[in-house]
């Protein structure tokens, strides 16, 4: 039986900036940029997650504010991850970002042209990014958690 990978991904904007999180591959070693994100754990719902990961990655201890969608992806190195993406509002401009996540480099904020320019976990990072300013974030109700 096929066993995708389910990965949760954090959308956080702050006017026009994006939050990213800079980390080192670990299938080919090289930095890159990503969203907050990472594997969905035994016990937590998929919105727990997300929040569970931003807080790991970045410092940042909030809920999601919509649900952006569910994302195929599968990667070179022949997994194939299924991303649920959550979008996050901040409106406080002097937060100081820690990641407690030892695989993060740094968390910091970039605007849209900047994040074009860099070299990108995967082309779902750009997705995202575009769906969130493109199209309205479902319910967080869309997604029903027992």
């Amino acid at each position: 039986m096929h066993k995708p990978h389910v990965t949760v991904a954090a959308i956080v904007k702050n006017k026009q900036q994006f939050l990213l999180v800079k980390e080192r591959d670990k299938f080919t070693q090289q930095i890159c940029y990503n969203q907050p994100a990472g594997h969905l754990e035994e016990n937590e719902t998929l919105a727990q997650a997300a929040s569970r990961e931003l807080l790991e990655e970045t410092g940042l201890n909030l809920k999601p504010s919509g649900f952006l969608g569910v994302y195929n992806l599968h990667a070179a190195n022949g997994v194939h991850y299924l991303r649920f993406c959550f979008l996050f509002e901040i409106t406080d401009e002097t937060v100081m970002l820690k990641p407690e996540d030892s695989d993060i480099i740094s968390a910091n904020w970039h605007n849209y042209e900047q994040i074009k320019e860099l070299p990108l976990r995967s082309h779902l990072v750009l997705k995202c990014i575009q769906d969130s300013l493109n199209k309205a974030p479902l319910s967080l109700d869309t997604i029903y958690d027992n």
